[in-house]
């Protein structure tokens, strides 16, 4: 089974409202909690609990950097 969530439930993922942070890219949401990377919600200009898929033309890395993270569900359209 899937799950699903909407923009408002991934934006409460943001690492400041919850301790969980989560991004979204290509309609997959990731758990980034464990990513020092991430810390506080925060990467580089970039803040979780949003969807990145547009934002990602700009980052040094490929989409690839995904695999790294647990899937959590899929975001709601």
């Amino acid at each position: 089974m899937e799950v699903y969530y909407s923009l408002q439930q991934l934006a409460l993922r943001n690492g400041q409202d919850r301790n969980e942070i989560w991004v979204a890219y290509q309609g997959i949401i990731y758990d980034v909690t464990t990513s020092r990377l991430w810390q506080k919600g925060v990467h580089y200009e970039h803040w979780a609990g949003q969807d990145l898929t547009l934002e990602l033309a700009d980052a040094p890395h490929t989409a690839e950097v995904f695999k790294r993270f647990k899937t959590v569900g899929l975001l709601q359209t």
